[in-house]
């Protein structure tokens, strides 16, 4: 019976559970508040095991709790949910798995690195902007969320989560170990996003801002800092790994005639 156990189960890994649970395979899912000695035999009973809980500022606690209990584990697949923000601006070039890690957020390049070599048979999905169902520009931009920033050069990668499942699942039924980017194939501006969601809305256009008048949070303009071309020719090779949604597009309108 194969047994997955998630730590972390948010928007992207419980799609992967119920996926699983779909195909008749048990799934246990870890919570903040589990207590640790209940937790211990699950490990050690899971064939798989999946963590997307981020690094806070004091590390990685998944890898401080049971990292030492994973890495001895049986586990036929370990899996970790990363970020292309380990790559760090490359000034809109293409990045690739062999690109060195500069990333700003040094506790998650500590826990991309350290998850890759756990376990020998770990995989780290590196994940740029995720979007789906209630977690879109079409949100964004019907309930006055959404803005267009004067940056005409800042380009950066997204992925459907359903994208996402698909190449994890890939990774569980074939493949090796290793560290996959999951990203689309068409890399696009943030205002070129925004745009095609209203059209497909019937909102108006949201105005166009400067960077200053946006009032942006810290984080967010920590992110339009950044700006990245994310390669996925690595998945579609090994894992055979091709994307339902290849570009926002085909994504925001299959989003849009659902409803969601």
């Amino acid at each position: 019976m194969s047994h997955l156990l998630i730590f972390g189960p948010g928007y992207t890994a419980t799609r992967l559970a119920d996926r699983q649970l779909a195909k008749g395979w048990t799934v246990t899912k870890i919570r903040r508040d589990d207590p640790q000695n209940a937790i211990m035999p699950r490990i050690a009973s899971a064939t798989h095991i999946l963590s997307s809980v981020p690094p806070d500022g004091e590390g990685d606690p998944i890898l401080e709790r049971f990292g030492e209990s994973i890495a001895r584990s049986g586990a036929r697949w370990v899996g970790y949910l990363s970020s292309t923000g380990v790559y760090g601006d490359s000034a809109g070039a293409w990045v690739d798995e062999f690109t060195a890690i500069s990333g700003r957020r040094g506790a998650r390049n500590a826990a991309d690195q350290a998850w890759a070599a756990l376990h020998p048979e770990a995989r780290v999905f590196r994940l740029p902007g995720i979007y789906g169902p209630g977690r879109s520009a079409l949100d964004r931009v019907r309930e006055g969320r959404a803005h267009r920033l004067e940056m005409a050069d800042q380009i950066f990668s997204r992925v459907h989560v359903d994208d996402i499942i698909s190449g994890m699942a890939a990774s569980i039924d074939r493949g090796p170990p290793g560290i996959y980017n999951l990203a689309d194939d068409l890399p696009a501006p943030q205002n070129d996003v925004i745009v095609f969601a209203a059209q497909l809305s019937g909102c108006p256009l949201p105005p166009l801002l400067s960077l200053e008048a946006a009032a942006l949070s810290p984080q967010a303009r920590a992110f339009y800092a950044e700006n990245r071309r994310v390669a996925n020719g690595k998945a579609k090779r090994l894992l055979g790994w091709r994307p339902r949604y290849p570009t926002f597009r085909e994504g925001l309108a299959a989003l849009s005639r659902d409803g969601a």
